[in-house]
């Protein structure tokens, strides 16, 4: 049985989702556009590089140049997977201090008041009418009770939302 206070919170923060979905699929669009474009770029010179090497290893001859040649197309695919791995993750990064920043100017803005009031219930519902809510600088809250915490700020709920999104952020810079 899903607790109504819960279910109302949730109700309540589907358009800020949306919005941070709708935000995130257009920044991870753009960063994966730039990804693609380095890692075409660092795979041409990989292959370049491969190319001039396999060139050399033949004037050195059969053996040791065919040798060589593999270990260094070898270290340039691996050179040009780790780089695409880190611009992912780079991207990824951008994605969720952006996504945080959105949360943050949702949580300062206009309707701040009433947000914060939804963050607090919430914070209560979790930790129990007596929990300690304090109002963070940044926007959003945060609630302890004996032995327990809760963190509702931006980059909290901008991770929570990152999260629960699972394999579909990925899809957004994946080929």
């Amino acid at each position: 049985m899903r607790d109504p206070a819960a279910q109302r919170t949730t109700d309540v923060l589907a358009p800020v989702r949306a919005e941070l979905v709708r935000a995130a699929r257009t920044d991870a669009e753009a960063l994966l556009a730039r990804t693609e474009a380095e890692a075409a770029a660092v795979l041409d010179r990989a292959r370049a590089d491969a190319r001039t090497t396999l060139d050399e290893a033949r004037r050195q001859g059969e053996a040791d140049g065919s040798a060589a040649a593999r270990d260094r197309l070898v270290r340039a695919r691996r050179e040009a997977r780790s780089r695409t791995l880190a611009a992912r993750r780079e991207s990824y990064e951008e994605l969720r201090r952006q996504a945080a920043e959105q949360v943050g100017a949702l949580c300062r803005g206009d309707g701040h008041a009433s947000l914060r009031a939804r963050l607090e219930h919430r914070a209560r519902v979790l930790l129990g009418p007596d929990s300690e809510v304090t109002a963070l600088p940044e926007g959003g809250v945060e609630a302890r009770a004996p032995g327990r915490r809760v963190d509702l700020s931006p980059a909290a709920l901008a991770d929570r939302a990152l999260d629960r999104m699972g394999a579909e952020v990925r899809s957004l810079w994946e080929p």
